[in-house]
This record gives structure tokens, C-alpha cells and sequence, in this order.
């Protein structure tokens, strides 16, 4: 029936066609850099804190563990820390699995 097609020349000689490009790309780009500002850039800040806080745990400390148990560390090494969680009832942790410092609240000395 029609035999003849015809081709749409860019507009303006073809110059805009990298700046269509582009602009297309854009919505990507500034989604990624809110994912990024927002979601991965804090939980990394995050993240390195706690290895900090992990390298620099001491004899004495009082934490609490990711399964919630509080106590005071008693003897500590490089993957193991055994936690005394009251009188002469030691625990071994992992040293990965302490959340964080206990707060002072909850802990008797």
C-alpha cells in the first residue's frame, strides 16, 4: 500500500541530540545521588563506627549484645569476649555480636 517511509531529521541539524541524551539520563543520575546521600553514605558512617567501637573494646567494659543480654566484659580476644552477666555466670560472645555500649542506667556495679 505505502511504499515510501520517511525519516525525521533531528531537530536543529542534530546538535541537540547529546543534550537529549543526557537529559535523559538525568533523572537516573540525581535518583542515585539521593539513594546515595540518603541510604548508603549514613549506614556506611554507621558501619565504621561500630568497627571503631569493636577494635577499642576493653577489659570492663559494660555492653550489650545483639540478643540483648547486658554485661561487663571480663576477659576479651581477637573473635571472643566473655561477658559476665551476673554473679559467677560468664558468657563467650562473638566480638561481631556486641551492639554497642551498655547504657549506665541498667548496669550495677
Amino acid at each position: 500500500m505505502i511504499d515510501v517511509a520517511y525519516a525525521m531529521a533531528p531537530p536543529g541539524g542534530g546538535g541537540g541530540g547529546d543534550l537529549n541524551t543526557l537529559m535523559g539520563f538525568l533523572p537516573m543520575i540525581l535518583i542515585f545521588a539521593v539513594f546515595y546521600f540518603l541510604l548508603i553514605r549514613p549506614q556506611q558512617k554507621k558501619s565504621k563506627e561500630h568497627r571503631t567501637f569493636l577494635e577499642n573494646l576493653k577489659k570492663g567494659d559494660s555492653v550489650l549484645t545483639q540478643g540483648g543480654i547486658y554485661g561487663k566484659i571480663v576477659s576479651i580476644s581477637d573473635q571472643v569476649v566473655t561477658l559476665e552477666i551476673a554473679d559467677k555466670v560468664k558468657v563467650r560472645v562473638s566480638r561481631g555480636h556486641i551492639a554497642g555500649q551498655a547504657p549506665a542506667s541498667t548496669t550495677s556495679d
